[in-house]
């Protein structure tokens, strides 16, 4: 990776879109205000994809660009209904897309027949093989370092052994190997990695599936924690814990910051979670797809570069995720308006978010 930061994309995503880039007015641009910016997510197992990023990047692009409008299709985690989407998108005349790919590898073709229509892509949150034209995510090594160090000092804490399962997300993503890479990175020499599984489509029951094997092997009084990638592994983990009667299951870490997971922080059964501001990624993606759109670069308002498999010096916008543990949920999540003391605190786990503080 290389960095290089622009005045013009640090404004733009430290203010939200405060720097406007609607200054397109002149008259070969004018013509270029009414266009469409196909959306296409990878899944509706993640939360996040359809209550969070859909209309957030809805709402941005109609922001920046009055005469645009967004259409949408999820791939239900299959990436030949995905590779149709896009073939679809581009004979209907979409001049721009933002994809997250269903499968980083399997999506090459359908990005290189964009290319050759002339229709831009900007990876989202995944960076896809094939000729993109931008990427806009989070630093997915900064993810897998963030709960590689908070389940080393949970582990500490308890002091009670170093071996650890690895419960990495779906291979076919290449997030998925990002996040392993900056978790290892951190246990590497620190624990013993007793078990490491993929999970295929991020799913809840694949997780369970995984985990049940390696309680079933190790033992779970054997096991000293759980680097669970993202927050649907965690809860097929904790629910394995839960069937083989352990109550209190070993530090378990999570991401995205869903609601379920943040219950599960609060109430002690899920250490911590990675929350990414989807705010911030939607505004980006926003502003890289309009300028795309209105046939400026993606430099424009890139901050750095990326490579891909395919691709070097990728024009992207990598964004910093925090860490969430019980003691952060109010400052990080509530306060900021992400979620409300009400959607966390239900009443089962009022008491808990009372020792917490979260008062909103």
């Amino acid at each position: 990776m290389r960095t290089r930061t622009l005045h013009v994309a640090a404004a733009l995503v430290a203010g939200l879109l405060t720097v406007s880039l609607a200054g397109c007015g002149s008259d070969d641009k004018a013509g270029r205000e009414n266009f469409t910016v196909g959306l296409l997510l990878p899944n509706r197992v993640t939360p996040r994809w359809e209550h969070a990023d859909k209309p957030l990047i809805e709402k941005h692009v109609a922001r920046l660009c009055a005469g645009c409008r967004v259409v949408y299709a999820n791939a239900e985690a299959d990436a030949a209904r995905q590779r149709d989407q896009i073939t679809s998108m581009i004979t209907k005349g979409v001049e721009v897309l933002i994809l997250d790919p269903a499968d980083s590898k399997a999506l090459r073709s359908s990005i290189q027949e964009a290319h050759r229509a002339g229709v831009p892509v900007v990876a989202y949150d995944r960076l896809a093989q094939g000729p993109v034209s931008g990427f806009v995510s989070f630093d997915g090594a900064r993810v897998g370092r963030l709960q590689g160090e908070a389940l080393l000092t949970a582990m500490r804490a308890r002091g009670d052994g170093r071996t650890v399962v690895m419960m990495n997300g779906d291979p076919s993503s290449a997030n998925a190997g990002w996040f392993r890479r900056g978790a290892l990175s951190v246990l590497a020499g620190e624990v013993t990695i007793a078990r490491s599984y993929d999970t295929a489509g991020w799913s809840q029951e694949s997780a369970h599936a995984n985990m049940s094997a390696a309680i079933s092997a190790l033992g779970a009084d054997r096991i000293s924690g759980v680097l669970a990638a993202n927050d649907a592994i965690a809860a097929g983990v904790v629910s394995a814990f839960r069937k083989a009667g352990v109550d209190k299951p070993p530090p378990v870490t999570g991401q995205d910051a869903d609601l379920e997971a943040v219950r599960r922080v609060v109430a002690g059964e899920q250490y911590m979670t990675v929350y990414k501001p989807f705010e911030k990624e939607a505004a980006a993606a926003a502003a890289m797809a309009v300028a795309l759109g209105r046939g400026e670069s993606a430099e424009d308002v890139a901050t750095t570069t990326v490579d891909s498999a395919t691709r070097r010096d990728i024009p992207a916008i990598l964004l910093n995720p925090a860490e969430v543990k019980a003691g952060d949920v109010e400052r990080t999540l509530v306060r900021p308006g992400v979620y409300t003391v009400g959607q966390i605190c239900v009443p089962e786990l009022r008491a808990a978010c009372a020792r917490l503080g979260i008062t909103g």
